[in-house]
């Protein structure tokens, strides 16, 4: 690697934190999530190691093309995966040490492969919320009948349902984005029966001194009684109290999507379907069977949160063709006139 390639070493100074230490801070004050926090200082973590500890300043873009082509080639990791590890070294040189790591290039990159969304018949989806109930059965129910990401759906607050307007309004969906969305008219009497449930529950955590919710940004320190006021809460809490791994703060946390992936995975095997089931797939089918009942994909676009239309149009692919009058030759097309 030429000297120019090398990024600049800067003195540091002593005592000073140390650099993964830095990376959280350098997180935190861009409002991160903890995943990307944690993700980042995983992947920076490894970078290190790979290269014998040294130190990420004494290295540059050879290190990273080296790094990322071992991913690819012994790791076998997925196209996401490696992308994702070259955007925490970026974040790395660019934001914490702000010095250019130089011009990545050479490096093999995992192909990412252009798949088709898994999509469940308006059957299969019938037979799983079957054999789901309580607070399970609504969270699928808002994923398939809003078209809610899992983690938009754990992190959903009691204010942003909007029972008069038949709404739910999303708050820091993906990439930070606010949105609305449906509310189901199935989905009205077993959100109340929740809600209820959780005030019940909120109320007991207040007896006990406790109550309180992790509030977005600074509102905290802006509103104090914020965190324990109901409109915060969360409309799926967790069953239990835990600190919160950047403070140490004691709040009822939202329930985890781990175990509302379990739930939907063991449903969709319980019915009998035989396609790979997730809680993400329930957002795919509630994007293709609003365009099968002829909705306007614009509208699907906004009532998903998609940034660009190309995205939402994957799911043109997945629809039932038979409706659009293409038929199959083996289904009685024109008969032959002769021998071949």
């Amino acid at each position: 690697m030429g000297p120019q390639e090398r990024p600049a070493v800067a003195s540091t100074p002593p005592g000073s934190p140390r650099l993964l230490d830095r990376v959280r801070a350098a997180v935190r004050v861009r409002h991160y999530s903890l995943r990307t926090e944690d993700s980042y200082v995983a992947w920076i973590r490894r970078y290190i190691l790979f290269h014998g500890k040294r130190h990420p300043l004494e290295m540059g873009s050879a290190e990273i093309n080296a790094f990322l082509t071992h991913l690819a080639v012994e790791g076998r990791v997925s196209a996401s995966t490696q992308n994702q590890a070259f955007s925490a070294l970026l974040f790395l040189y660019l934001k914490v040490l702000e010095v250019d790591p130089g011009r990545i290039a050479g490096a093999v990159r995992a192909v990412r492969p252009k798949r088709l969304p898994v999509v469940l018949t308006r059957v299969e989806v019938t037979g799983l919320l079957a054999r789901l109930s309580g607070p399970y059965g609504l969270i699928a129910g808002l994923l398939y009948g809003s078209g809610l990401r899992v983690m938009e759906c754990m992190r959903l607050r009691v204010q942003e349902v909007d029972f008069g307007r038949q709404e739910i309004l999303v708050r820091h969906g993906k990439g930070g984005k606010d949105r609305r969305t449906m509310l189901p008219s199935a989905s009205v009497p077993a959100l109340r029966v929740q809600l209820e449930r959780v005030r019940r529950l909120h109320e007991r955590d207040l007896a006990a001194g406790h109550g309180r919710v992790l509030l977005p940004d600074a509102l905290d320190r802006k509103y104090p009684a914020a965190a324990t006021a109901w409109g915060w809460q969360w409309v799926f809490p967790s069953a239990r109290r835990s600190a919160d791994p950047r403070t140490g703060t004691v709040y009822r946390h939202h329930a985890h999507p781990g175990a509302v992936a379990r739930a939907v995975s063991a449903a969709g095997r319980s019915s009998g379907c035989v396609k790979q089931v997730g809680p993400h797939v329930l957002r795919h089918a509630f994007a293709t069977h609003l365009l099968e009942d002829g909705y306007d994909v614009r509208t699907v676009q906004e009532l998903l949160g998609h940034v660009n239309v190309e995205t939402t149009m994957i799911y043109t692919h997945v629809l039932n063709r038979s409706r659009l009058g293409v038929r199959s030759p083996l289904d009685g097309g024109r008969p032959a006139s002769g021998p071949v």
